[in-house]
Formats: structure tokens, sequence, C-alpha cells
């Protein structure tokens, strides 16, 4: 069981429409690649059957992920609660620096912008974040040390 917020999950199910398209071009320059004839020699064929194949791989992992996926929704959380999806303004107080945080689900893979780092939700940062408050000092036990931040903001 892994769990997504709501927000995660229409990202995944996406993310799958796409592959599903995709693996449709590929497949029909298959076709067309085979049309050709002579196989053995044939690298638009070659390179498609592989490009197939790693979309498929793709295709199963997520099918997999979203048939384990649990969707916990915010509604009724309290807006000044750090909970699934938020980001969140922490300021490192052994340095006084500023960073922002995504609080993600197991399930969601690599963020697409720099600026917020995504935390998953059952690593010991989010650990510490999840359903703690604006103002709180959490105590985040991490591999390298025990590190102290403020929570700042929810953005």
């Amino acid at each position: 069981m892994q769990i997504v917020s709501a927000e995660e999950k229409v990202a995944m199910e996406l993310k799958r429409e796409t592959l599903y398209k995709t693996k449709i071009d590929v497949q029909d320059r298959i076709r067309k690649a085979a049309a050709l004839g002579d196989l053995s020699e044939n690298a638009e064929y070659h390179f498609a059957k592989e490009e197939n194949r790693t979309i498929e791989r793709q295709l199963a992992e997520l099918d997999l992920k979203l048939r384990s996926v649990v969707v916990v929704s915010n509604e009724g959380a309290p807006e000044d609660m750090v909970f699934l999806g938020h980001t969140v303004k922490l300021l490192d107080l052994s340095d006084d620096t500023e960073q922002l945080v995504r609080l993600v689900g197991e399930a969601t893979g690599p963020s697409e912008t720099d600026d917020v780092v995504p935390v998953s939700v059952n690593s010991p940062m989010g650990e510490s974040l999840f359903k703690a408050r604006v103002g709180d000092t959490i105590r985040v036990k991490a591999p390298r040390g025990t590190m102290d931040f403020k929570i700042l903001a929810i953005m």
C-alpha cells in the first residue's frame, strides 16, 4: 500500500495515458519498419522494439503502483497543519537558511521543479513534518545527524 494525494494519483493516471499513446505510435513504427523487409539489419525496427519494451516496463510499474495506492485527502485538515501535498517553507536552525519542501506520497517520482524539494511522507523529514503546525520546530533524525527546522509557512 502506497499513500498519495489526489493530485498525485491524477498525475500518475495522466502519465499512464501518455505512455499508452506513445506505445501505440511506437507499435505503428514497428509495423512500418517490419514492412521494409530484412529485419536483421533494420536499425529503425530494432530501436522501436527496444523503445516498446521500455514503455511496456514503465506501464507495468505504473499499473502496479496505481493498483496499490491509497488516496489521502486534505479535506478537514486545519489550514496551519502540514499534510500530504503541502509545500512548506522551512528555516534550517543550524545555518538560518530557508528552503521549500513538498510533502509527497510514496509513489511519487522526482519533482519537476528545482526550487521545491520533494520529501516522502515516510522519510525521517516527512514523518517529522506530517501533521506539524506552522510555528513548530521539528527535529529530524537523519543518517548524517539530527537537524532542527522551524516551520515558517504552508505555501
